[in-house]
């Protein structure tokens, strides 16, 4: 059982990998804020047949916690779907991946702390660290030097924060918006059972859109066979199939396991750029995106009673 649970895992975080390119086309054709929309809206379509027999378990006091994970699902998708738009695939991937090094940052404040979970450890904020700067790296050119001599040599190195792509900045919000969304679930997870939490989560995440859509940007949708194919994974293979298999595989696999498995996610992103769109990071970006992986890896190596997942629902 074990080694089908990695090979459907693998499976996942290539299939989430693969969809940051597959969304990116997909862009050309709809409004970020449209294709979230439409794509919540299937999903919770695709839920609601799979899961009809949960709807009758679903009670009132379950209503408020669907609401509150659905609303930081909701801003997560929107800020990563945005900022999507105006940055590249492994770009986006890999600061998407940062949600594993938030979460145990964000948990150790008082009042979001889940309850019995364990303090972060020392590797939580090296981890957060070495994430950090490889972030500047990643996103931010170096400041620009006029001439030779050494300060001018080591200035350059330095990151030109004003020069930072505004899709990058928006997919660091999407990241803190996933990482709060998994301490909400660690909240109420454990009150609610997972079917009518995974229909509700969906449902308000795609009521959220619904109402924010005209807020945020000018929506327009052109039904092209392109959209529709980016739409139908998007929904049924990132969405609701692999949240489903995912909540098998971690009742296998340990928690550490399934964690490092996850930080495939932004390599699966940028190796499937660079087949399809010719996507090259050069030595300053790369050097930053492996010390984002360092990072993260080095967050996980210490079992945490939460796994965080970007797509968990």
């Amino acid at each position: 059982m074990k080694p089908r649970a990695y090979l459907l895992m693998v499976f996942v975080v290539a299939v989430w990998g693969s969809t940051f390119v597959l969304i990116k086309g997909a862009l050309a054709d709809a409004s970020p804020g449209a294709f979230n929309l439409a794509r919540m809206t299937l999903a919770f379509a695709l839920l609601g047949i799979a899961y009809h027999g949960s709807w009758r378990t679903i009670r009132s006091s379950h209503l408020a916690a669907g609401a509150l994970v659905g609303l930081c699902l909701a801003v997560g998708y929107q800020f990563q779907t945005t900022g999507l738009a105006l940055t590249t695939p492994s770009k986006s991937a890999f600061i998407t991946g940062l949600v594993v090094v938030l979460v145990p940052i964000f948990s150790s404040i008082p009042g979001i702390h889940p309850p019995g979970a364990a303090r972060p450890r020392w590797n939580a904020f090296l981890g957060a660290a070495l994430a950090f700067v490889g972030i500047l790296l990643l996103t931010a050119p170096p400041v620009a030097a006029s001439s030779g001599t050494v300060s001018t040599q080591i200035t350059g190195l330095l990151p030109d924060l004003s020069s930072m792509n505004a899709g990058d900045i928006l997919t660091f919000g999407c990241a803190i918006g996933f990482a709060f969304h998994c301490i909400a679930l660690s909240h109420v997870s454990p009150r609610i059972p997972f079917q009518p939490l995974a229909l509700l989560q969906v449902g308000f995440c795609a009521l959220f859109m619904a109402v924010s859509l005209p807020l945020i940007e000018h929506p327009h949708i052109r039904w092209t066979p392109r959209l529709i194919v980016a739409l139908l994974i998007a929904a049924a293979l990132a969405t609701a199939a692999a949240f489903s298999i995912q909540s098998w595989a971690q009742s296998v696999l340990p928690s550490t396991h399934t964690a490092l498995l996850l930080t495939l996610e932004p390599a699966f992103a940028w190796i499937t750029s660079f087949l399809f769109t010719g996507e090259r990071l050069g030595l300053r970006p790369a050097s930053g995106a492996i010390l984002i992986l360092v990072g993260i890896a080095l967050t996980e190596l210490v079992p945490q009673p939460h796994v965080p997942s970007a797509h968990e629902a």
